[in-house]
């Protein structure tokens, strides 16, 4: 019982110090007029108090089997931690969270686990001097411009190299992606949004080699909601004519969205064009109820662009791909692959992607 007690509270000042940047004074604020420089900006920032490395992507055996995955890395900063003088190695600065999920498409079968450690003795890190993340087994290191990911649970081992074929896309206006209204009420945030990816996928015991495209998110700040914010709804986005689209809807308190929700355009030799609420137009086509949290959530999407001549639809790869994340974040979201058919500038396209839903099952300002 203890040792649940402890990490119950340990996630629950994550998801404080993640959501409401909590004590945030003590940390470094998300401000305009931040330059990005790689691949320094890959490793870890502490004096932000939240950040995380986020992977999804598709992957296909050489027989036909197709799987998509999400895996992140999630590092908050404790208050004690960072005002303690001459801490010692039991010091606990930073906790670590991870989340890992695998979709077998062909079976429309789910799973998911997840992870809390706390960043002393070793267990878990984030180097600051390279791209290099643990927790526990589950490890992020780069060698040059590539990048190794690895995690495993009693079902399911990912073993993967990704080689990005686009330079990093730096979202936002002067080197933030502003949330909401108010200075601070935002992140550094940056994608690679066309990873090559290779590697294993072992299920029940069984390896077999896969090969498709990853996308990655990295971001850190110190606060980034505000009271009258209630979740998120983001999209990643890869079309098979090598066009990128990342945007997010900030959800206010009675469904509307926050003016300053944006995206990026990232076009097929890398170059990025920013998008304004204004510009992009979501319509959800459906709902979902999931069977255990009773939370009814989108399914199904129509977005339009109509500056850039963009129609695509998006059809979840199939409906129950929803984690309840008890052992780290303790937060239930909808986080799954989408199937994506529609019109580019007058020619038809197809692709792939992730959409990930917060704050249906449980507003956030409630929830903590």
């Amino acid at each position: 019982m203890l040792c649940f007690r402890k990490a119950f509270a340990f996630s629950m000042l994550f998801v404080v110090g993640l959501f409401t940047g909590a004590q945030a004074d003590l940390y470094r604020r998300a401000l305009p007029g931040y330059r990005f420089q790689f691949p320094q900006d890959h490793f870890s920032h502490p004096e932000f108090k939240t950040e995380w490395w986020y992977y999804t992507g598709h992957l296909q055996t050489a027989d036909g089997e197709r799987y998509g995955y999400q895996m992140t890395f999630f590092r908050v900063g404790t208050e004690g931690g960072r005002s303690a003088v001459n801490p010692s190695r039991w010091t606990v600065r930073d906790l670590f969270l991870a989340h890992f999920a695998v979709s077998d498409l062909n079976r429309e079968r789910f799973h998911f686990t997840d992870r809390l450690n706390r960043g002393a003795l070793g267990g878990a890190g984030a180097s600051t001097e390279a791209l290099k993340v643990w927790n526990g087994d589950w490890r992020l290191e780069a060698e040059g411009k590539t990048h190794r990911l690895q995690a495993k649970d009693e079902k399911f081992t990912l073993d993967l190299t990704l080689s990005p074929l686009k330079p990093p896309v730096v979202h936002g206006k002067g080197g933030v992606s502003q949330k909401g209204e108010g200075a601070g009420y935002a992140s550094h945030y940056y994608s690679l949004t066309r990873l090559k990816s290779a590697g294993t996928i072992t299920v029940n015991g069984r390896t077999r080699r896969v090969e498709g495209w990853s996308w990655m998110d990295h971001e850190f700040g110190s606060s980034l909601l505000r009271e009258e914010h209630e979740g998120w709804d983001w999209f990643g986005l890869q079309l098979d004519n090598r066009v990128e689209l990342m945007f997010y809807l900030m959800r206010r308190r009675g469904g509307d969205s926050d003016p300053h929700s944006s995206g990026t355009l990232i076009l097929p030799d890398g170059a990025s064009l920013p998008l304004t609420l204004s510009q992009v137009q979501v319509r959800p086509t459906g709902t979902w109820q999931s069977p255990r949290s009773k939370a009814t959530y989108p399914m199904g999407w129509e977005i339009q662009i109509p500056d850039h001549g963009i129609t695509l639809t998006l059809t979840p790869s199939f409906p129950d791909q929803e984690l309840d994340t008890q052992k780290s974040t303790r937060v239930i979201y909808w986080e799954g692959s989408v199937e994506i058919r529609g019109q580019y500038q007058g020619t038809s396209v197809a692709g792939q992607g992730y959409v990930e839903l917060t704050g249906y099952a449980a507003k956030f300002n409630k929830r903590i």
